[in-house]
């Protein structure tokens, strides 16, 4: 039996590149109001491969082995975030994650102040208009 452990590594670490693309680190992007969003990716690959041969020293019998194994970890770190041409990153872990949605509330304070005000004066106009017609 010919083992052909470089070829079968290539195969192996080909495939597992599949896996890591850019696509998967930079995943697909979605839209939060007027904010982009585009979450960010921690990809880890590994590798392992072992060969060898031997003989049974009872039985006297020949015996050879090899084999490969790959493996890819992969763990969300935050979200590159775009409102107009401001972009920011806001990570995911949890110590990090509070802070920079605190850094958002005045941003955050006064677009529901804008939607409340937008809000009372489309009120205030259907109430103009009902007046209107009496």
């Amino acid at each position: 039996m010919d083992i052909k452990i470089d070829e079968l590594l290539d195969k192996l670490s080909g495939h597992v590149k599949t896996l890591a693309s850019t696509e998967t680190i930079l995943g697909d992007e979605f839209t939060l109001g007027e904010y982009s969003c585009r979450p960010v990716i921690k990809v880890g690959t590994g590798y392992g491969s072992a060969a060898g041969d031997g003989t049974d020293p009872k039985s006297k019998n020949k015996g050879v082995g090899a084999g490969a194994a790959a493996g890819i970890g992969i763990t969300p770190v935050g979200f590159l975030v775009a409102r107009g041409e401001e972009i920011s990153f806001i990570p995911s872990d949890k110590r990090s994650a509070l802070s920079a949605i605190l850094e958002k509330v005045p941003d955050l304070v006064e677009k529901v102040a804008e939607m409340k005000n937008k809000e009372d004066k489309n009120v205030k106009e259907e109430k103009d208009k009902k007046e209107a017609k009496k």
